[in-house]
């Protein structure tokens, strides 16, 4: 029985970085196209993207490309032309929301699900399979039972976040960007709201928090629970971040990829799903990368703890505290003599208010044992309530950052090599560690080698000389009848010969994933009326769920021009429960769901007001604020309420 593969998947802003984070072990990259990703400021043009393609190849890496906005009719043949452009650039995947795609004139690529098409059960996950997705990403709000009932309903490969910033919405269900600034998170423009401070009063008026960010997550690790996660089973290993740096993706992949070799190591019923082995100059470390602090979210249950409520920004690692503050510098006790401080390093610190203070070091001089003076690129005047005592963190390494600079990684292929003679001189043969094997001879004349064992030790050393290649000797074997003198111009020239003929086999025997059959007659939605959080912006998406049995189809957020309240974000984060004011938590109520009801909560921003209400049954919280009319920046025609076609 061939072993399940382990998909570690990778996100790439560029292709260079998606090119590092091959080197850095990921089995699958995805990236944003030319447009249409939900990343609007991560777009890369398709000779990039070939680029990157041709590279993840050589390892039989994927590469998925991200058309995942919601896409206006006038989009529709212009976003049918991008996906043949990118399948003949040799495109792995799309990853889509949209279904009107599903209605277009496609290129047989593969096509997976989006977070966007918000994945929470199982019959929605076997519709999504039935259409033709041959992978879809589950919902990050899910824990371990609800993951194995969707797999248990399906036999598409199933796709998780385990890693990165967390939308605090059910991803595809929030509007409240659009709202209040007309920049739509399903067209790839979020102007993050959650991230805001808000003070939430109560029904009678009251303040029950001040300037809290109650919509702000901690960002996702699940570092620890990628074993459940495989038992449940999940096979795709998805890292947020198309907006992140060089460094963070390195050193997360390094991270995910040192923790599944070490799974498959100890339980053979799986494997790798690209080639090849990845060895790192340093070693993997999450907590040195911009974080909220962390949370498993809600895999193993609610939890009170996953709020980033005090900043949206990096708290840093602790380093020690404040022992003395002079007119131009601040004398800092470390927690460990092996702490060094760095000119360029960020330290951070709370004020007295519990808000996050930055302190950029300009120049760091070692004032004794665990000691250190630093002397801030701003004057000392402008920190406030920086004092002795005050404690400090460090949420920029300059020594790190500049080891992740470097080449931190080398990703190696085994390949078996044997040097054979022939009648006319040598041949050399490599077989790889994927089954691809080619041999290459030429002619030499025969000399008998006057020292037998330097000879052969001569021609294994320069037959292993793989240097920069993509390969690494695992084994050398000669078969001559005797010790033969080669010189070591002739066995290198065989050598790279041999090298260049398995890359171009390798690239040859490269298949792309095939893409899924919709099953016939056609599957039928779950549901036979949809609400605008369908996302349904344009005629063909309305056709696509038209042809699947829905009867009602209303327009997209984006597209309605009455004002009116509605939920503007549905989110699995209750601010109730993790300000403690559940009912269930403070009178301990036992028994059946839903007998509790929590009275709404207001939250304010400025002039900009959002009530939350609790709906304790499914135990979620919607958003509710107005939707507003004319706050677009799109120019697509009005879209006010689909019925289905007769």
């Amino acid at each position: 029985m061939e072993p399940h593969q382990l998909e570690l998947l990778a996100p790439a802003r560029d292709a260079d970085i998606g090119i590092e984070a091959i080197n850095h072990g990921a089995d699958a990259i995805y990236i944003g196209g030319p447009s249409f990703g939900a990343r609007a400021s991560a777009s890369n043009d398709v000779a990039d993207i070939a680029r990157l393609v041709t590279h993840a190849h050589r390892f039989n890496a994927r590469v998925f490309v991200t058309i995942n906005t919601i896409l206006r009719d006038d989009e529709l043949e212009p976003a049918r032309q991008q996906v043949w452009q990118l399948y003949e650039a040799g495109v792995d995947a799309l990853i889509i929301q949209d279904m009107g795609l599903l209605e277009l004139d496609l290129p047989p690529i593969q096509l997976h699900a989006s977070t966007q098409t918000d994945i929470r059960t199982p019959e929605k996950a076997r519709f999504l399979q039935d259409v033709g997705l041959s992978q879809i990403v589950l919902a990050r709000e899910l824990d371990l039972k609800q993951i194995a009932a969707i797999r248990a309903a399906t036999s598409c490969n199933l796709e998780f976040f385990v890693h990165g910033a967390l939308c605090v919405a059910y991803s595809g269900q929030c509007f409240i960007s659009h709202a209040h600034t007309g920049r739509s998170a399903n067209r790839g423009d979020c102007s993050q709201p959650c991230r805001l401070p808000y003070q939430v009063n109560d029904m009678e008026g009251r303040i029950v928090a001040h300037d809290k960010h109650v919509l702000s997550m901690k960002d996702n690790n699940q570092s620890d629970n990628l074993e459940d996660l495989i038992d449940a089973g999940i096979r795709s290993f998805k890292i947020e971040g198309r907006y992140k740096d060089m460094g963070y993706v390195k050193n997360i992949t390094a991270h995910y990829r040192t923790l599944l070799d070490e799974i498959i190591e100890r339980r053979p019923q799986f494997a790798r799903a690209s080639a090849g082995r990845t060895t790192f100059a340093f070693t993997p470390d999450p907590n040195q990368n911009f974080n909220r602090e962390f949370t498993d979210y809600f895999v193993g249950g609610r939890k009170d703890d996953i709020g980033a409520f005090d900043t949206p920004k990096n708290p840093g690692l602790p380093v020690g505290y404040v022992s003395k503050v002079g007119d131009k510098w601040v004398e800092l006790n470390t927690e460990s003599p092996n702490i060094a401080l760095n000119n360029g390093d960020g330290l951070c610190y709370y004020t007295l208010q519990k808000e996050l203070a930055g302190l950029a070091i300009n120049r760091a001089e070692k004032a004794g044992e665990g000691v250190w003076r630093v002397f801030p690129r701003e004057p000392i005047s402008s920190f406030k309530d920086l004092r002795a005592g005050t404690a400090v963190n460090r949420n920029r390494d300059m020594n790190w950052v500049r080891m992740l600079d470097k080449q931190s990684s080398e990703r190696r292929m085994g390949v078996w090599m044997r040097l054979d003679e022939t009648a006319e001189g040598f041949s050399l043969t490599l077989a790889d560690e994927d089954g691809h094997s080619v041999t290459v001879a030429a002619a030499h004349a025969k000399e008998p080698a006057k020292d037998a064992a330097k000879a052969e030790t001569t021609l294994r050393e320069h037959l292993g000389k793989l240097g920069t290649t993509s390969f690494a000797s695992m084994d050398i074997a000669l078969e001559w009848a005797q010790p033969w003198f080669v010189p070591a111009s002739f066995i290198n020239a065989l050598r790279r010969d041999a090298v260049a003929a398995l890359e171009t086999a390798r690239i040859a025997g490269y298949k792309r994933p095939q893409r899924a059959q919709p099953i016939e007659p056609p599957a039928t939605y779950p549901e036979d009326t949809l609400s605008y959080l369908a996302n349904v912006f344009n005629h063909k998406a309305h056709d696509f769920y038209a042809k699947h049995g829905v009867k009602v189809i209303a327009a997209a957020y984006e597209s309605h021009e009455e004002a009116g309240e509605v939920s503007l974000m549905i989110t699995k984060h209750c601010v109730r429960y993790s300000l403690s004011l559940c009912p269930k938590q403070a009178k301990g109520v036992t028994g059946v769901q839903g007998t509790v009801r929590a009275a709404p909560l207001t939250l304010i921003n400025g002039s900009e007001k959002l009530t939350l209400r609790f709906d304790c049954k499914p135990c979620e919280m919607h958003v509710v604020g107005k939707m507003k009319s004319a706050v677009t920046k799109d120019t697509s025609m009005p879209l006010t309420f689909y019925k289905a076609r007769p």
